[in-house]
């Protein structure tokens, strides 16, 4: 990518804060006025014919002015954008919603939250089975040989099974074998349990080790079947954003894409072996439906370890230096608040 001088950037920088403020085209005496530049409108006229040759800027049809493209975008949240950080009063504020001793809903929470703050759609990937641990176990008798499994992860997911047992287990028995299996597995995977469960189980009473291999065979068949979704939130907040619902056949694509969730889940997954925040514009996701849309995510971790991703989905004309710092600080309070659950 070519290079720009300082006032080519200025120029860029300004032109696109313009357009995303107020979403109109900007002709070059309005740049002339806002950019701080003592540059004439000519001047001005022929930096943006040359970013214009670039790829960095476009002229639409019915207008003078210019809007940034896809490109000039991504030269902005790389190279010129001044993120603002979130205020502490506001820190604090968002760390009252995402509470530790709520693990059900926290990251139910996080996403509703990514959503609130933006404006946009909100969406939270749940653990995948591989980085499933578990918090508690609970056993409760329905019947005489009918038994509800409720496993309750770090990440806050909560999944309950039915149980049928060759025998009857008294309701002391069954808050023995929840107290066992807590006291001697919380926090390990369920590929971990299993290995040493069936080391640990050939020195129990063998009346008790068909209700504890069930609950974790059935334990890790749920979590199969629920890992790689998400949590998506305020998805109808894309109706009002006037780049994306003046297209309703891309908006229609849009919302199939939330409803497959597949293709989603391949970019958001991306976000698990990166560093940081990370934005895809327009194109660049590999996803037709996301052309006119940017999607800023981060990963979130447990103990350390990174187990999903969230983000926010919107239009390209978004103002980045306040969703960036939203998609962090929410990564870093979801982190906090299921790390603090062990």
């Amino acid at each position: 990518m070519q290079a720009l001088d300082t006032r080519s950037q200025i120029l860029l920088k300004t032109l696109i804060e313009r357009h995303i403020a107020d979403g109109q085209p900007v002709g070059s005496r309005a740049l002339s006025r806002v950019s701080g530049l003592e540059l004439s409108p000519a001047t001005i006229r022929n930096v943006m014919s040359d970013l214009e040759e670039m790829g960095f800027i476009t002229s639409p049809h019915t207008s003078a002015g210019r809007i940034p493209t896809a490109q000039g975008y991504r030269l902005f949240v790389d190279s010129l954008l001044t993120v603002k950080p979130i205020e502490d009063k506001r820190l604090r504020e968002l760390e009252g919603q995402l509470q530790p001793d709520q693990p059900r809903r926290v990251i139910s929470n996080a996403s509703n939250l990514l959503s609130q703050l933006t404006q946009f759609a909100g969406l939270v990937v749940t653990p995948d089975k591989d980085t499933v641990r578990i918090r508690q176990i609970e056993f409760i008798g329905l019947s005489e040989t009918r038994i509800l499994l409720i496993i309750v992860t770090t990440a806050g997911d909560v999944q309950n099974r039915i149980l049928s047992t060759k025998r009857g287990y008294s309701a002391a028995e069954l808050t023995s074998a929840g107290n066992y299996l807590n006291q001697h597995f919380a926090g390990q995977d369920f590929r971990q349990i299993r290995i040493r469960l069936q080391e640990e189980l050939r020195q129990l009473r063998n009346d008790m080790t068909e209700l504890m291999s069930a609950a974790v065979e059935a334990g890790n068949e749920a979590f199969q079947e629920s890992a790689g979704s998400y949590v998506l939130s305020g998805e109808n907040n894309l109706l009002d954003v006037e780049d994306l619902s003046s297209n309703m056949v891309r908006l229609r694509d849009l919302f199939k894409l939330f409803d497959q969730k597949t293709s989603l889940m391949q970019l958001l997954d991306v976000s698990h072996k990166a560093n940081g925040v990370q934005i895809f514009i327009g194109g660049e996701s590999g996803l037709e439906p996301l052309d006119g849309c940017s999607v800023v995510t981060a990963s979130y971790e447990v103990d350390g370890k990174v187990v999903g991703s969230l983000g926010v989905i919107g239009p390209t004309r978004m103002a980045y230096e306040r969703v960036i710092p939203i998609v962090d600080i929410t990564a870093r309070l979801l982190s906090s608040a299921l790390s603090s659950n062990n």
